[in-house]
């Protein structure tokens, strides 16, 4: 009886091939739902522009890192149309002056987790819009929360195309 001590039971080639293989497509998986949500929360920021009166920036919706504008056109708070862009002009600086300041390491922990809570307050008040009661706006939000926004872009796209309830 013969023991080779450089017996291996598991082939390192074959093991780290489907290692790296499951990481690919992982990867390429989440890649894919990325840039389908991107499409349908864009279609929905677009929609609901052009339904409440902002139809000259609902393209906006549409372009990458600035359609982060269009979540605060549509939740500004404002007597006429002037007060309500600049209001989501201020709030469009704030939320890339937090993340600028997110990529500090040490002050970026807290400056992360403020931009969180800014961009969960701004979606509750877009979800608070559509709905007009503020309790179906937080149930909507920790839903929305807890399915990884899948609940946020079903509830969006059955309202982006009626007026807002709530001001």
């Amino acid at each position: 009886m013969s023991y080779d001590s450089n017996y291996n039971e598991y082939d390192t080639f074959l093991t780290d091939t489907l290692g790296a293989g499951f990481i690919l497509a992982v990867f390429f998986i989440t890649l894919v739902l990325l840039v389908i949500a991107y499409v349908v929360t864009a279609l929905i920021y677009f929609k609901a522009s052009k339904t409440n009166g902002f139809s000259d920036v609902a393209y906006i919706a549409w372009i990458p890192i600035a359609n982060i504008y269009s979540l605060f056109i549509l939740t500004a708070k404002g007597h006429d149309d002037l007060a309500v862009r600049a209001e989501a002009k201020k709030n469009t600086l704030i939320y890339f002056g937090l993340f600028i300041v997110s990529l500090i390491p040490l002050i970026g922990l807290i400056a992360s987790l403020a931009l969180l809570v800014f961009t969960f307050y701004f979606v509750y008040r877009l979800l608070y819009r559509w709905s007009g009661e503020t309790g179906k706006a937080i149930l909507y939000l920790i839903l929305s929360i807890i399915s990884g926004g899948i609940a946020f872009i079903i509830y969006g796209l059955m309202r982006m195309n009626r007026p807002f309830k709530a001001a």
